[in-house]
């Protein structure tokens, strides 16, 4: 390996400790919203149609305001400035934000009049809380110019190889809903929060990412040059991105659009549960996604494939570790429901049913996880179309079982069709990256993710045995009785995490550990 390869390790290392950090408070501040949304709401009508307003918008953002124009753009901008083109390449810059962002701005308009219309598709039966849902959609709309141009000036940032700023921008748009929230629903209720998604998108994704895009020397001029060739290459490669259905998009939209047709407070705990899985998603999978991609991407540029692929198969290694915490989880999803949610208006009704939705959630996580960084293996070689087909049949194939599952589990179904879509996308345009480079690492890696299968069974099994042991020594219904079986039962769990990585050859869980034994050595004195 190369002392360049070793460098551009350590920056990978750096940029994900950074997204790592802000992707955990970000969740952290995420499930605080989240608690003062129960505490506020409950599990209810109400909250059921402030998810509901989310369906919309989110396909405006899905179709131009997503995270795909970093993934478009970075590869361009990059190009650019590894032949010191750095003039041409804010123009670009400024004529990709000048003709979408103005696209975006008719589509709102739209959007916003034919709102009522567009609201008959979701499953109310409830005129007053389709109403609700109505008004709300509205005040959320505007928010997708904001994602927009905040997305743009964020992948100038991390072409750049700057992440600091760009991390900033989910922990002020969740501080900004949870503002909204606390001082507007005593007048407004939950449309109180959707003034918190609006402002919080204005300043987290906008102003503040306008600092730093203007921190690295951003250019800006309106510009409608249409026959610029890179703006084409630009709209080939977002294409199919812009029609193809992710697996965050689908997920966020089929469980609001099916729970919606459930009985009140489906959507609700579908959402709670999703929240709490994506931290787990945010640590192990986002975190290390969005760090990556521009060193990926660098590589390929280099054409260094084969090294590229080594550092997303690593990248992936580490991502398998979410699965014995997805089975922490499971053990302990009820304690955790209630320690989170279970306070005003969320009862112990609302804690039963959200903890069992979590379960069949928490089977999927490790699929959430893994696509954000294999879709960016291709993303990186500037092949958007193979990951938006396949990702897009994966979603369809799916429906059956959402369908299906709605129908003999309710909310639990909806839960489960979420997870196999995930395993089912993640594993496919894994197997396809494989064979578009000609790798010959694939059996190394099913087995190492065999062996973090093998070894998380084992130790949900003496989870289980403890957990329902110790549970007989504390009222599980009470916070208190909730707080030390998690306690203990997740100290038990990173001991059995420890001694099973030493004993498996776990590699990563090996680093993991020799880290923290250097750090504590370094603080003790000899």
């Amino acid at each position: 390996m190369t002392e360049d390869s070793h460098s551009i390790y350590r920056k990978v290392g750096l940029a994900s400790l950074i997204m790592m950090i802000s992707i955990f408070l970000s969740r952290v501040i995420g499930l605080v919203r989240e608690m003062i949304i129960a505490y506020i709401g409950g599990a209810g009508g109400e909250v059921d149609a402030y998810q509901v307003a989310f369906i919309f918008p989110e396909i405006l953002n899905h179709i131009l305001a997503s995270g795909f124009l970093s993934i478009t753009f970075i590869p361009i901008f990059s190009g650019y400035l590894v032949r010191n083109e750095n003039e041409e390449g804010w123009r670009v810059f400024s004529l990709i934000l000048t003709c979408f962002g103005t696209l975006l701005l008719i589509l709102i308009a739209v959007a916003m009049v034919f709102t009522p219309e567009l609201m008959t598709l979701a499953g109310f039966r409830d005129q007053q809380l389709s109403d609700s849902a109505v008004r709300m959609t509205r005040i959320i709309l505007p928010a997708q110019f904001f994602f927009f141009v905040g997305g743009i000036l964020m992948a100038v940032q991390f072409a750049r190889e700057k992440f600091l700023i760009p991390a900033l921008a989910p922990l002020i748009y969740n501080v900004g809903i949870i503002a909204g929230g606390v001082i507007l629903s005593p007048w407004l209720g939950m449309e109180g929060f959707s003034w918190g998604v609006l402002g919080g998108a204005l300043i987290g994704n906008c102003l503040i990412q306008i600092l730093g895009a203007r921190g690295i020397g951003m250019r800006f001029k309106l510009s409608f040059q249409f026959s610029h060739p890179d703006l084409k290459k630009y709209v080939l490669l977002s294409l199919p991105l812009m029609l193809g259905l992710t697996m965050t998009f689908s997920t966020e939209l089929f469980s609001r659009l099916f729970g919606s047709y459930l009985p009140a407070g489906s959507v609700s705990s579908l959402n709670y549960s999703l929240r709490i899985m994506y931290v787990l998603v945010g640590i192990f999978g986002q975190a290390a996604g969005v760090a990556s991609y521009p060193f990926l991407t660098r590589l390929l540029a280099e054409n260094r494939l084969q090294e590229m692929n080594r550092l997303l198969d690593r990248t992936l290694r580490l991502i398998f570790l979410v699965i014995p915490f997805s089975v922490l989880l499971m053990v302990l999803r009820h304690e955790v429901v209630l320690l989170i949610f279970q306070r005003g208006q969320f009862d112990a009704a609302a804690t039963s049913l959200t903890s069992d939705v979590l379960a069949f959630v928490l089977i999927g996580t490790v699929g959430f996880a893994a696509q954000t960084v294999v879709s960016r293996g291709y993303y990186a070689s500037q092949n958007t179309l193979l990951p938006a087909v396949f990702g897009t049949i994966a979603v369809v194939v799916s429906i059956p079982v959402y369908v299906v599952g709605m129908k003999w589990m309710g909310v639990t179904g909806v839960a489960l069709g979420l997870s196999i879509s995930a395993l089912f996308q993640a594993g496919l345009l894994y197997i396809l990256w494989n064979r578009h480079i000609g790798s010959k690492e694939s059996a190394q890696m099913l087995f190492y993710l065999l062996k973090i299968v093998l070894m998380s069974a084992g130790l949900g099994l003496i989870l289980v045995a403890f957990h329902g042991k110790i549970s007989e020594w504390f009222d599980i219904a009470t916070l208190p009785g909730s707080f030390w079986v998690v306690l203990l039962t997740g100290a038990l769990f990173l001991i059995l995490l420890i001694v099973s990585g030493r004993v498996l050859g776990i590699e990563e869980v090996k680093t993991l550990i020799d880290r923290a034994v250097s750090g504590l050595k370094k603080r003790l004195p000899v």
